[in-house]
């Protein structure tokens, strides 16, 4: 979807200004954030790209005014209403009123270094070969799709360049949704600066993106 965490070459939002010597956290909340956003994934009732569509619905007007653990803390409640570890009724009173899902999974303490450790990887083995090859031309497809993608908008409908083959990964727009890892192979796919930003680009800029194969054909 179009969310408003996609902002590349938007306008109106100023330069990046990164911050020196930036803590890990801003606060105390924030570790609990983490926390608890991560346990309650490990309960396995939602994948990473579940996940991450559901930062992307959230409002734009809610997104844009809230700090990046908001975004995470807001999204884990839409993720534990929908799959029904909590209720509204829960959230309001601050602690649990109703019945709740059973998770498949219990993260204990003394498991959490061993599970952080292993992550969560995404590349699958593949059965068919790679459709293209380092140095072929290929435009991406231009589309504006109504649940989770990986394609940024300002690199929809251009035309770029393989750079390299990767492996094969599970595809998010499908996975989000719970229709399937899809596995696709993913390619690193170079830009000169001009075809996405325009004339006045930099003409020095190149921009590259991984794109999984589904999103590009030959130019």
């Amino acid at each position: 979807m179009n969310g408003p965490q996609d902002l590349g070459g938007q306008m109106g939002f100023g330069p990046v200004a990164p911050e020196r010597d930036e803590p890990y956290f801003h606060a105390e909340w924030e570790k609990r954030a983490l926390g608890v956003t991560l346990t309650a994934g490990a309960m396995g009732a939602w994948n990473i790209d579940e996940s991450r569509h559901a930062r992307e619905s959230l409002h734009p007007a809610d997104y844009f005014s809230s700090s990046y653990y908001q975004i995470w803390i807001k999204a884990l409640e839409v993720l534990l209403k929908r799959h029904g570890f909590i209720t509204q009724s829960d959230l309001a009173a601050g602690k649990a009123v109703d019945p709740a899902a059973t998770p498949k999974r219990v993260l204990k303490a003394a498991d959490v270094p061993a599970v952080l450790a292993k992550g969560g990887p995404c590349d699958r083995p593949m059965a068919t070969p790679a459709r293209f090859r380092a140095g072929d031309r290929v435009r991406t497809k231009n589309f504006n799709p109504t649940g989770h993608t990986r394609l940024p908008r300002y690199a929809r409908g251009k035309r770029g360049r393989i750079e390299a083959v990767r492996d094969g990964f599970v595809f998010p727009d499908s996975n989000a949704h719970g229709k399937g890892e899809n596995p696709q192979w993913v390619y690193t796919v170079v830009f000169d600066g001009a075809e996405i930003w325009g004339e006045g680009a930099d003409p020095t800029l190149r921009v590259s993106i991984d794109a999984w194969e589904g999103y590009l054909e030959p130019a």
